[in-house]
C-alpha cells in the first residue's frame, strides 16, 4: 500500500469515531451527566477530550505502523481485524454511555471493549512492538473508564 492511502486508513476511521462520539457526548455532558453522582475520582470534563486526543493520535500511528508491515506478512490481517473491532467498540460506547444515557449499557460495551483492546495488543506485539506499547496508555485509559462508568452505574442505580 502507497504511503497516502496507507495514512489515510490509519487516520480516517479514527477521526471518524473520534468525531462521531464527540458529537453524541458533548450534547449529553449538560443536559444528561453533569445530573449524575459521580466517585471524587472523576476527572474535570476538559480532561477527556485531551486525553482521547492523545490516544486517538497513538492508536493510528499504531495502526499505521502494522499497515506499513508486507501484506502478506502472518498475522497482519488478523491484527487490521482486531484493531477495527475494537475502534467499533470505542465508537459503540459513546452512544451506548450518552446517546442510550445508560452507564449499564455503557459498562458491558467497555468490558468487551477491554477484551478488545488486550487481543489487538497481542495480535500487534507479535508484528511490532512499538505499535503494541502505543496501544497500553488506551488500555489504561479505558480501564480506568471501565470503573469511572461502573462506579457511576451503582452510584445512579
Amino acid at each position: 500500500m502507497a504511503p497516502l492511502p496507507r495514512f489515510l486508513v490509519a487516520v480516517l476511521p479514527v477521526v471518524a469515531v473520534a468525531v462521531s462520539a464527540s458529537l453524541i457526548t458533548q450534547p449529553n455532558i449538560l443536559a444528561w451527566y453533569a445530573g449524575l453522582q459521580k466517585p471524587g475520582f472523576t476527572p474535570p470534563n476538559w480532561a477527556f477530550p485531551v486525553a482521547w486526543t492523545i490516544l486517538y493520535a497513538m492508536m493510528a500511528y499504531a495502526l499505521w505502523r502494522i499497515l506499513s508491515l508486507p501484506a502478506n506478512r502472518p498475522g497482519r490481517r488478523a491484527a487490521i481485524v482486531a484493531f477495527f473491532v475494537q475502534l467499533v467498540l470505542n465508537g459503540t460506547w459513546s452512544f451506548a454511555f450518552f446517546g442510550g444515557k445508560s452507564p449499564a449499557a455503557g459498562l458491558v460495551v467497555i468490558a468487551a471493549l477491554i477484551v478488545a483492546i488486550l487481543a489487538t495488543i497481542r495480535t500487534f506485539w507479535r508484528l511490532d512492538r512499538t505499535a503494541a506499547g502505543l496501544l497500553v496508555p488506551y488500555l489504561a485509559w479505558v480501564a480506568y473508564a471501565a470503573l469511572l462508568n461502573g462506579t457511576i452505574w451503582r452510584l445512579n442505580a
